[in-house]
């Protein structure tokens, strides 16, 4: 039987713990047997882990670790702490045997922490991929994707995106019809169009109070819907264009006309989510010049065409303004249509 090692280090993320183990469990052979065997196991057996608004005790040590076929590297509250004495040594050794080795969500600061990802591409929740990038400069950090699968080596994005991970090893273990099993008894489809992009708020770079790009963010914020050139925005700075690309990127790292692209795509956002305005109207509001340059656009920024966005993250069915509220962190969605409507 195929073992799974659940490595449970202190102040382990809950749901990162539970969704290996249940999503596992609900595997079945087609003669009605378990396909795996689960071992939940700490840095020293039967200490106690904190697990936020619980403690639990690992039956298991790290010698477990060397008998798994898989090991599943849930995130922990803080990805940035030191791994406990002997784990960076008994991981590596399970990779030297072939063993997998998978991470969930923030995980992945574990999983990069023993060198195993080093020249690898990797992913992790949207909101610490920037931090992942800094601190391990030698693995390719891909922030769009709901999990990324090396081979050996497998890393999945936040939340919801670690069951999609763990029915994906299924299929590649037992084939589809056991993983469509776990993934209807996980009330799950077995695959999802897109990533995780389309959960991301696109926030614009910050700039420090008092800079003096600061009046002019705010006058393309309040005129992004309208059709601006880079000489118009220049000469309400009353600037040159040239002196006003510098100064822009230097307090912004980006140049207007970028910025301007995400302060229409945020707005885009908005009204797909709090209006039932067709594709057409808000593109006119955005300020794109037409619905085609609209769709690529919002696609090549958030990853998904404004259909399926509106259709994940549409907070009502009345027809009335929803909740921007979904935007707040990431969960289960939609797929993603490939019409590009």
């Amino acid at each position: 039987m195929h073992t799974v090692a659940v490595l449970a280090l202190d102040q382990v993320i809950p749901f990162d713990l539970s969704v290996p183990i249940d999503t596992f469990g609900w595997a079945r052979l087609p003669d009605g047997r378990a396909a795996y065997r689960i071992r939940v196991c700490s840095a020293s057996a039967d200490d106690e882990v904190s697990a936020g608004a619980f403690a639990l005790r690992a039956p298991y040590g790290l010698e477990a670790l060397a008998e798994a076929d898989t090991i599943v590297l849930p995130g922990v509250a803080d990805p940035t702490a030191p791994l406990p004495p002997g784990v960076a040594v008994a991981l590596r050794a399970a990779a030297a045997n072939g063993t997998r080795i998978a991470s969930i969500c923030v995980g992945a600061f574990v999983f990069a922490a023993t060198g195993l990802l080093d020249g690898l591409r990797a992913t992790t929740h949207w909101i610490a991929a920037q931090d992942l990038a800094a601190r391990y400069p030698a693995v390719t950090v891909d922030p769009n994707v709901l999990y990324v699968d090396n081979g050996q080596f497998l890393t999945s994005a936040g939340a919801a995106a670690a069951l999609d991970m763990c029915l994906h090893m299924i299929r590649v273990d037992h084939g589809s019809a056991v993983a469509a099993h776990a993934a209807r008894m996980s009330v799950m489809p077995l695959e999802r169009e897109g990533g995780q992009a389309q959960f991301i708020v696109h926030d614009q770079p910050p700039v420090p109070a008092g800079a003096t790009m600061e009046p002019l963010l705010g006058w393309l914020e309040e005129n992004a819907g309208r059709d601006l050139t880079l000489e118009d925005i220049a000469a309400h700075a009353g600037m040159s264009t040239r002196t006003l690309n510098r100064r822009f990127r230097e307090q912004t790292g980006t140049t207007p006309s970028q910025w301007l692209h995400l302060a229409r795509v945020r707005r885009a956002q908005y009204l797909l989510e709090a209006t039932t305005y067709p594709v057409e109207r808000i593109a006119a509001q955005a300020g794109f010049g037409s619905p085609t340059a609209f769709r690529e656009r919002f696609r090549r920024v958030v990853g998904t065409s404004p259909y399926a966005y509106r259709k994940a993250f549409r907070g009502t069915g009345d027809g009335g303004p929803g909740p921007r509220g979904a935007l707040a962190a990431p969960g289960a969605h939609s797929s993603s249509d490939s019409s590009s409507k």
